[in-house]
């Protein structure tokens, strides 16, 4: 992957095209968690393409593509909700677009429903840490905040989640 980075940022278009490919479900997922409906998602990672082509050779560490990556989507996909000025709620019917959707809907529907209890920095560190498996220090690198700033968000995001699922009337919504 290193070379491939390295061959991108001298502005090989093949190269930057195969690195994205090798991402583009992912980046999907995380466009998609944020605008909640497969429209604007698709709007989110054309210019994510669009970003990260014309800013890859800002990058300074060939290991970090991905994470540099899906910081650019997370601030696409939020550029994109400010210049819609709305509130964004999950369609059921937009479900199965997501990988993790099982038999369970009412189940994902919860799930769902809580992390849009969430403001944007607290949903970005449950996403990176529960959907992507990332370490503090890689969520601290994507996010470009201190360790310690993200372990006090992860923190107040879990009892958020928790205190909402606990809530008997949050069910009858």
């Amino acid at each position: 992957m290193r070379k491939l980075v390295i061959k991108a940022q001298s502005g090989d278009v093949e190269s930057f095209l195969e690195l994205f490919q090798l991402y583009k479900h992912q980046l999907y997922r995380v466009a998609f968690v944020y605008t909640k409906n497969k429209e604007d998602s698709l709007d989110v990672i054309q210019e994510t393409a669009y970003c990260a082509f014309k800013n890859i050779s800002t990058l300074k560490k060939p290991k970090f593509f991905k994470t540099w990556i899906i910081r650019i989507t997370i601030n696409c996909a939020l550029n994109i909700l400010k210049s819609k000025k709305h509130t964004v709620h999950y369609e059921t019917n937009h479900l199965e677009n997501l990988s993790y959707v099982n038999e369970d809907v009412p189940l994902n529907i919860s799930i769902e429903q809580l992390l849009s209890t969430l403001n944007h920095k607290e949903k970005t560190v449950i996403i990176l840490k529960f959907y992507f498996d990332y370490t503090f220090k890689q969520i601290s690198e994507t996010m470009e905040l201190p360790s310690g700033s993200v372990k006090s968000l992860y923190y107040r995001s879990l009892e958020k989640l928790r205190n909402n699922a606990e809530r008997k009337d949050y069910y009858e919504k």
